[in-house]
């Protein structure tokens, strides 16, 4: 056979492709799966994307809360250096759901002692009452409890009288009630020897002492102001649901007339000025923390310049810078012949529902712009002033006589004050016999005309809009603003607080 060299390289070149060939294809194959598995990934990937995206951020301004509107936004650094900069108030306000309080309050040391508040709900349970107002601060500036704040810290105010918080909490909730930390403003002998310079001071120097041995914050420095809003804020994070603030004025005893106050703290300010500045202030940091606020004040400040030019509460303006107002109306607190009664402790229906229809009338007026005005919680008396000449003792009687008379003034909240926590429970009615009431004082209501200052109910007693406004206490010339205070009419003196002091004795 011929031997053809063409044909052996040719033969030889296939058997070489073939094996080749051979060698490569599991490679080839390898490779387009790996590929084709590598393009379905990122289609997963891509479809992952579109089915959780990132939602835009949520842009805060001051007090508002801009809702995210679903659309996807992929620049990262556009909205990072804004949310950084810009300093976030979140407005919870909205959350706040308000609770018609029948309440009691309730020492620090009280509820702080586990026997004798799980003695305290027993009774309550019984009750209508749904609602204790705890000392967080007492009225010599100790803060009941253990807090997670530097400044509290620093200023050494704990004087530990709960001593576990969250289950005091726990069992409030447990019973269904509503939680008001109450907060002593001004007066605090604690803050006196720790930052004397925020008390009232005379020219030399000297810290002001009142008769009890204790200091009084100065209400125009505004270091002070946060402070008591810190704790508010403090308030919260124990689980309470709303704050009172307490001694919101200035003290009147006698050594005052003799403080001196820098005009540079003052800056023209009156005693209103400066009180209602400071209400709104915290009214605003506080209801922020989704927290309801109110305010004690004087009874006696209602439709009395006198009076609230002295202790710097004006009724209707501080009505306008908190949830709640309590006017402290205790007939004990009134002195001889106000509001035309002679012995006001003698009557407590009359005094209670006569000073509440003038808070309705002060109220009506400040409230004609249309703008914010709190609800009304009047402190009634459970305790017996022993220390009046003319005065009566108090029991179940006369605690339902002042409950009847907030009814027919047109209210419905009150609290009751006893500073020995003791009280006459036979005065309060049965949670199912209270709401029978409260239906029928709904019926009852709707079913009258429309009154400027009152409901109708009040003239059960003979007490109208034009005998109010007429009557004149005895022997004591008009203020010539509605015509129920004296000028010589004395100024209240001692704690501003719910207390068993007399603001305006014999």
């Amino acid at each position: 056979m011929a031997f053809h060299p063409h044909l052996f390289v040719l033969e030889n070149t296939h058997r070489i492709e073939e094996e080749t060939m051979k060698k490569i294809t599991p490679l080839l194959i390898l490779f387009l799966i790996s590929f084709v598995a590598i393009l379905a990934g990122c289609g997963r990937l891509n479809d992952m994307g579109s089915l959780a995206t990132t939602p835009a951020p949520v842009v805060v301004d001051q007090g508002q809360i801009t809702k995210d509107d679903g659309r996807e936004s992929n620049n990262k650094n556009e909205t990072e250096p804004e949310l950084q900069t810009e300093e976030i108030i979140i407005d919870l306000s909205s959350e706040r759901v308000p609770v018609k309080v029948k309440g009691i309050y309730v020492s620090a040391y009280v509820a702080g002692t586990p026997s004798m508040l799980d003695s305290l709900l027993a009774e309550i349970d019984k009750t209508e009452i749904n609602t204790l107002v705890i000392d967080l601060k007492d009225d010599f500036g100790r803060v009941a409890c253990e807090m997670d704040s530097p400044l509290v810290k620093e200023l050494g105010s704990v004087r530990v009288y709960i001593q576990d918080v969250d289950a005091m909490m726990k069992k409030l909730d447990e019973h269904g009630i509503y939680a008001i930390a109450r907060i002593p403003a001004f007066r605090d002998a604690w803050v006196g020897s720790t930052r004397p310079e925020w008390c009232v001071k005379y020219a030399d120097g000297t810290v002001f002492v009142d008769r009890d041995g204790n200091t009084w914050v100065n209400p125009y420095k505004r270091e002070a102001w946060d402070y008591l809003v810190e704790l508010g804020v403090q308030a919260k994070k124990l689980g309470f649901d709303e704050v009172q603030f307490d001694y919101l004025r200035f003290c009147t005893e006698p050594g005052m007339e003799n403080v001196v106050f820098d005009e540079a703290d003052v800056n023209g300010r009156s005693r209103t000025d400066i009180v209602c500045e400071f209400m709104e202030y915290a009214y605003q940091k506080l209801k922020n923390q989704g927290l309801f606020v109110s305010a004690d004040v004087f009874g006696a400040i209602i439709n009395s310049d006198i009076n609230a030019n002295a202790v710097g509460q004006i009724y209707g303006e501080l009505a306008k810078h908190v949830d709640y107002i309590s006017p402290m109306v205790y007939p004990s607190h009134y002195g001889n012949g106000y509001y035309g009664i002679d012995y006001p402790d003698t009557r407590p229906y009359e005094t209670i529902a006569t000073a509440l229809m003038d808070s309705r009338k002060e109220l009506y007026f400040a409230g004609k712009d249309g703008g914010h005005m709190a609800t009304v919680r009047p402190w009634l008396q459970d305790f017996t002033a022993t220390w009046l000449t003319h005065h009566i003792p108090y029991g179940p009687k006369q605690v339902r006589e002042q409950i009847q008379a907030t009814y027919d003034a047109g209210y419905d909240e009150w609290l009751l004050w006893d500073a020995s926590c003791r009280y006459d429970w036979d005065g309060l009615l049965t949670p199912e016999a209270a709401e029978a009431e409260a239906a029928q004082i709904a019926q009852s209501r709707s079913a009258l005309p429309e009154t400027t200052f009152a409901p109708e109910a009040g003239r059960a007693a003979g007490l109208t809009e034009e005998s109010v406004s007429a009557q004149v206490p005895t022997g004591v010339p008009g203020n010539g603003k509605g015509g129920n205070h004296g000028e010589t009419l004395p100024v209240p003196t001692g704690s501003p607080g719910p207390t068993v002091e007399v603001y305006m004795g014999d």
